[in-house]
């Protein structure tokens, strides 16, 4: 990206902070930490305040100064002290930019923005439900940013019933993902057979796939789905699932009351998801509740593999219907097992014509530098009053 251009009475580049619960990993936190890295691209300083986690490297490898606050607390007497550290952050460092994402977090950066003179922004990545009082005013002070950005259309019309925002401060930009790293051409055949050989998978017998680490709730419909699967050969692999003690057993007892013992495996965290998504024949997301983004579903179409999903939320806009994906209404196993089965059963040349159409579909909607070109756009908007100027190629 061009260089920051600073125009008068400034004499350095603007700085922005974002801030966030942790950096435990997520959608959220791996978009914060591209747009912590596209900031420091453009020249200006990037600061990402946070309780810490896993990702802490990336994030220091991204260029970015972390500020280690306990974002994660649902105390509010914990979100009061990390407004006031906010702020003494903001005055010492002239931030003129506070993004954040989250309610808890966006309650501390708010008040912290609007007692140090910052210009203040946030991010829904998800649905957040209001609950009590306390929560329902942390939720709120997301929709007090000067610009409130949504990750989807249904997210935005969300926002605009629930909350008193002016359509006019509202900007859809979808999450991005890293089309270098979710390409079928990086992927070596060892890869492969490495994975192949770790979740023991038989030849020849064709794979489904979903990825979560949610227990029942999330796979319980698919499960369902593919009791009813009886005439067709198939491995499932349940990636990510289980992970948690306490939703494991009920997960078990479940595939083998349904009979599936033999037919669906829990394979546990996986560290290379594009050779995952390269061994199965068709990915599925069947989530329990409408999501604004459901990033399996994008990486999925970016490895050109199949895609079927329930129809909620915002993943009809992140597919080709009847091209890239089969929809099936929400909680309706019957239907998913058709969807499913309608899938498995496309020829060679169908999925090679499918995968092509999803591929290009996935690079032109959903890469990262995109999401974060747009995103320095929207604190353009901000900044230009400041007598700031990002370079071109971030506005």
């Amino acid at each position: 990206m061009s260089s920051i251009q600073i125009g008068p009475p400034e004499s350095r580049p603007p700085v922005v902070l974002q801030v966030l619960a942790s950096l435990e990993p997520g959608g959220s936190t791996r978009s914060a930490i591209d747009i912590a890295r596209a900031v420091v691209e453009a020249g200006a300083a990037s600061l990402v305040a946070s309780a810490g986690g896993p990702l802490s490297g990336d994030l220091r490898r991204a260029g970015a100064t972390p500020i280690d606050l306990p974002l994660d607390s649902r105390s509010p007497f914990a979100l009061r002290r990390c407004a006031r550290r906010l702020a003494r952050v903001i005055r010492e460092q002239g931030v003129g930019i506070v993004h954040a994402r989250g309610p808890g977090p966006s309650w501390s950066a708010f008040r912290a923005a609007s007692a140090a003179g910052a210009h203040f922004l946030a991010t829904f990545d998800t649905v957040y439900s209001r609950g009590g009082r306390l929560q329902s005013r942390h939720t709120a002070a997301m929709a007090k940013g000067e610009r409130v950005i949504a990750v989807s259309h249904f997210l935005a019309d969300h926002i605009r019933e629930v909350y008193p925002v002016d359509p006019g401060r509202i900007r859809l930009i979808r999450r991005g993902i890293d089309l270098r790293y979710f390409d079928p051409e990086q992927v070596r055949p060892e890869r492969l057979v490495q994975l192949a050989r770790r979740w023991n998978l038989p030849d020849g017998v064709p794979v489904v796939m979903t990825a979560s680490r949610r227990g029942w709730a999330v796979n319980g419909i698919l499960l369902d789905a593919l009791a009813r699967l009886r005439g067709l050969s198939f491995r499932c692999l349940l990636v990510g699932a289980g992970e948690d003690a306490a939703t494991r057993p009920e997960l078990e007892r479940r595939i083998r009351a349904l009979g599936l013992a033999e037919r669906v495996q829990l394979t546990g965290q996986c560290a290379d998801m594009p050779a995952a998504y390269m061994l199965a024949d068709v990915v599925v997301s069947a989530s329990s509740e409408p999501e604004a983004f459901v990033h399996v579903v994008t990486e999925a179409q970016a490895m050109g593999r199949p895609v079927v999903t329930t129809n909620h939320g915002g993943v009809e806009e992140q597919v080709v219907r009847g091209r890239t994906a089969w929809l099936a209404p929400p909680g309706d196993p019957e239907a998913l097992a058709a969807a499913i089965a309608e899938a498995l059963g496309l020829n060679p040349e169908q999925r090679f014509a499918l995968g092509q159409i999803a591929m290009s579909h996935a690079r032109e909607s959903f890469g990262k530098e995109r999401m974060c070109a747009q995103t320095l756009a929207v604190y353009q908007e901000l900044l230009r009053s400041d007598a700031y100027a990002l370079g071109p190629a971030a506005a």
